[in-house]
């Protein structure tokens, strides 16, 4: 992959087989992005389980938010329509919304759901799947509780879910943050991530490795031994 100059000049700054404590690599991730934007904090987890026996999948409410406004969408009918309109939804209703997706519309970011509507929201799964938006009791947004998912999504709620290969991505703010409060969300992230160890499927030491990044950053690893600290504090 080609790589820009400015990419390459940030990368001379980071030694890819060095780790860094948490607030050396908060340090690092703020002075590479350099990019003209508002960069995104990323973390990706390498965790050691066997993704054909089990998936690691849960939820966190970062403290400082994502610094970014989400477009909800939600299926609900009777008091859970008027809760999520009260608690900020975007877009509420029911069969109209569906309609609406099959036909394209895809202008929204997470979709919650009351249970008796996952009838309606199931047949969109060959649209919501591949991109993510499939509601899920697993990461409470299948829920009788709408308008508190809905609070919670606007105030920071994250996903995270490990891929094919044990690795799980989840962002944890902007870069433009304090150094303070991306160090407390990423690790509210550490720790929502280990509170999901499975009891089975584990086949090396759980959270592997642990890396930050900016958007356009290079990738900024940290070390096993503050992990363990997080980790340790769960188990």
């Amino acid at each position: 992959m080609t790589r820009s100059r400015r990419y390459e000049e940030i990368r001379l700054t980071t030694k890819p087989e060095q780790m860094y404590a948490i607030d050396d690599a908060i340090e690092k991730l703020k002075a590479s992005a350099t990019a003209g934007f508002d960069e995104t904090a990323e973390a990706v987890f390498k965790l050691g389980i066997k993704p054909s026996q089990v998936s690691v999948r849960g939820t966190c409410s970062l403290p400082h938010g994502t610094g970014k406004t989400l477009r909800i969408l939600v299926f609900a009918k009777g008091e859970g329509l008027t809760e999520a309109k009260e608690a900020g939804a975007d877009y509420v209703g029911g069969e109209d919304l569906a309609e609406k997706i099959r036909d394209g519309w895809l202008e929204f970011d997470k979709i919650v759901a009351s249970p008796e509507m996952m009838s309606i929201v199931g047949k969109l799964g060959k649209i919501l799947g591949p991109r993510g938006l499939m509601p899920s009791p697993k990461t409470g947004t299948v829920t009788t509780s709408v308008g508190e998912t809905v609070e919670e999504l606007k105030k920071g709620m994250v996903e995270f879910r490990n891929d094919r290969h044990g690795v799980a991505h989840c962002i944890f703010g902007k870069v433009s943050f304090d150094a303070s409060a991306l160090k407390e969300n990423l690790i509210a992230l550490m720790e929502s991530v280990a509170e999901q160890k499975p009891e089975e499927g584990l086949k090396d030491r759980y959270m592997k490795k642990t890396v930050i990044a900016s958007t356009m950053g290079p990738g900024i690893v940290i070390d096993p031994e503050e992990i363990a600290m997080v980790t340790e504090r769960m188990d």
